[in-house]
């Protein structure tokens, strides 16, 4: 297949600098004028070749944001955003309740130490940072409220 040698270097110059899903290269590339059948070759062959991958962008997405301290609901919301499929996300997002509350934890511990909320105020602050990183509200009850078992 040959292609205009500017949409390939453009293409995997964004690989480049980090994992992309189909839809976000597609986006950025039809952004940049490319004609969208070129484009469409193009991220068929990149798949081909093993050099664009949904899956892999998925899961590399999620752990980095786990690790950042982020929860399952913002970052449903972010891969939606960037056009993955949803049972792909469901996948992709599959962790147990405890890790999920040992990101929570960490998440909060680097915000707040940790000490546990001495007052309503401290608490509620507490629960808007924790909703805001994209926790589940049970959750956030359930740490906030001291349960050590789920």
């Amino acid at each position: 297949m040959i292609l205009e040698p500017d949409i390939g270097r453009a293409a995997l110059k964004l690989l480049a600098s980090r994992e992309h899903s189909r839809g976000e290269l597609r986006r950025k590339l039809c952004a940049c004028g490319y004609a969208e059948t070129e484009v469409e070759r193009l991220i068929e062959d990149l798949a081909d070749r093993g050099l664009v991958s949904d899956r892999r962008m998925a899961e590399t997405y999620v752990d980095e944001r786990v690790r950042k301290g982020f929860g399952p609901v913002r970052i449903r919301q972010e891969l939606c955003h960037r056009g993955l499929a949803e049972e792909l996300i469901e996948s992709s997002l599959g962790r147990s309740t405890q890790e999920w509350l040992a990101a929570l934890s960490k998440a909060h511990d680097k915000r707040f130490g940790p000490g546990r909320a001495c007052d309503a105020k401290a608490r509620a602050q507490r629960a808007r940072f924790l909703e805001y990183r994209g926790f589940p509200a049970q959750l956030i009850a359930d740490f906030l409220n001291g349960k050590d078992e789920f």
